[in-house]
């Protein structure tokens, strides 16, 4: 049920309606299970299953991980769901990846190949596995206390704004807001219920209406440039792979960060905060601060249960640190799909990240430049911060290696010719267009930092046009077909 269906506003409308309509608490939670069961059976139908298993795996393991006696026993029950997880998701999402390259090797030696298995992926199973992961991994590590019913477990895994493409939610981040609504205090006096309050409403729909402009405004109609030059990138000029780059790059942020502001705008009307998940990584000033703005809460994930336990023994070794942090944009790269593109994309940033973060701890002579303070030494370091992620966007976007090698020398040896290039723009009027006023209105944004909270609370006349405006923009070009989004892939 993608967010930009008619299907969704229909599901999502009915949702808010019977919330209003009951009141009681247990009853509103309950429903919000069901509802987001729905949604996920709307589109994956029998591989809800899949959903469930986790659930259930997760919600009795972390029980008996917490009333465990022993370390020896609470290692083994955690043991278990790392493989209950992992291995669920590397069966469906890297098995077939797996056969592919076993076949190659056989090949070298004329033996006869294994047939693929044709596994379909499993939407959002990326993002609930390592959901339910990180709840048996603070339990293990003491810092969360189980879910106190199966309900309340299974809302946090499914809940549906968020359920298919994040933001990763931990269990310390949402629990506690539904025992606040579920539970009574110590007084005897009720906490709240779900209740849709007109600031959340008024915040959440401007929130949802910004993720809609990102994604069906810039996302899908700047989307034609980047394919037609990724689709057969070999012959192409520099400018025109540089140009292909920057529209996908753009592309890719409206279409997650959409979605992303889509959820976090729908849970919020619903009465639950999510974190958010994007914070103008366009204006990063280091690739490690690319990751602090980018896809915040898979880059986080990653730091608190990969990085940390890596680099925990040795903190001061430059060689541990540039090891474990390549270590883990290698399988971040990796966890984004079955796919070299993919792990040559974290293999990248891990060397960005480790160079930077390394230089920076063992040469803070760099860092405490008082030029990059400056307002130029700020923008030369957003120049050339950007050039690097959009040069990794290449191995994101192009899968077929010798097309990704070949863009990756034309991006970085310019040719200085322009005759593709200009036939590219020749025929891409609008999404070059769509580019400017892109990075027109992102600029705003990272100037007026609150902008989305100050479209908030205009007044309701001033508001609704601004309302109106967005969704007149969109209807100009949308082409009646609801484009996937991206992430849903992974």
């Amino acid at each position: 049920m993608l967010f930009n269906s008619i299907d969704f506003v229909v599901f999502f409308i009915a949702v808010l309606a019977i919330i209003t309509i009951l009141r009681y608490k247990k009853f509103q939670h309950l429903f919000l299970v069901i509802a987001s069961y729905f949604f996920f059976y709307y589109t994956s139908e029998i591989l809800i299953s899949l959903l469930i298993f986790s659930t259930v795996l997760d919600f009795y393991v972390g029980k008996e991980i917490f009333h465990a006696k022993t370390v020896k026993k609470k290692k083994i029950l955690l043991a278990a769901s790392l493989t209950g997880n992992l291995g669920l998701l590397g069966f469906f999402k890297y098995a077939d990846f797996g056969i592919e390259q076993f076949n190659v090797l056989l090949g070298q030696f004329n033996l006869p190949e294994f047939p693929l298995l044709e596994i379909i992926l499993p939407i959002g199973i990326s993002f609930y596995t390592f959901q339910t992961i990180s709840y048996t991994v603070d339990i293990y590590r003491g810092s969360l206390t189980p879910s106190k019913s199966f309900r309340e477990f299974a809302l946090f895994v499914a809940f549906f704004p968020q359920l298919v493409a994040g933001p990763i939610l931990r269990a310390n981040q949402f629990l506690p807001q539904l025992r606040e609504k579920l539970e009574k205090v110590g007084t005897g006096i009720k906490l709240r219920q779900i209740i849709i309050k007109n600031s959340n409403l008024k915040f959440g729909i401007t929130l949802m209406t910004i993720g809609f402009f990102k994604k069906m405004f810039f996302a899908d109609n700047i989307a034609p440039l980047a394919n037609q030059v990724f689709e057969n990138p070999v012959g192409l000029d520099s400018f025109s792979i540089i140009l292909g780059t920057i529209a996908f790059g753009f592309q890719i942020y409206g279409d997650f960060s959409g979605y992303s502001d889509i959820a976090i705008g729908a849970a919020l009307i619903l009465g639950f905060y999510v974190p958010k998940n994007f914070n103008k990584p366009y204006f990063a000033t280091s690739p490690s601060d690319f990751w602090r703005r980018w896809h915040i809460s898979l880059s986080t994930w990653v730091r608190d249960y990969l990085f940390f336990p890596l680099i925990l023994k040795n903190r001061k070794s430059a060689k541990r640190l540039f090891a474990s942090l390549f270590t883990s944009f290698f399988l971040l790269g990796l966890w984004h799909g079955a796919g070299w593109n993919f792990i040559i994309f974290g293999m990248i940033h891990g060397v960005f990240v480790a160079v930077d973060t390394v230089i920076r701890k063992k040469i803070p002579y760099f860092s405490e430049q008082k030029f990059f303070k400056t307002r130029t030494g700020k923008i030369i370091s957003i120049l050339i911060t950007q050039y690097l992620i959009f040069f990794a966007f290449i191995a994101f976007r192009v899968r077929d290696i010798d097309n990704m090698l070949y863009s990756m020398q034309k991006f970085v040896f310019w040719d200085f010719e322009i005759e593709s290039f200009l036939e590219i723009i020749s025929v891409n009027k609008i999404p070059i267009v769509l580019i400017i006023i892109f990075i027109i209105l992102h600029f705003i944004s990272y100037k007026k930092e609150n902008l989305i909270e100050s479209i908030s609370k205009l007044k309701i006349r001033y508001w609704i046009v601004f309302f109106m405006i967005i969704l007149g923009s969109i209807t100009l070009l949308y082409d009646l077909n609801p484009h996937d989004f991206i992430y849903f892939k992974f």
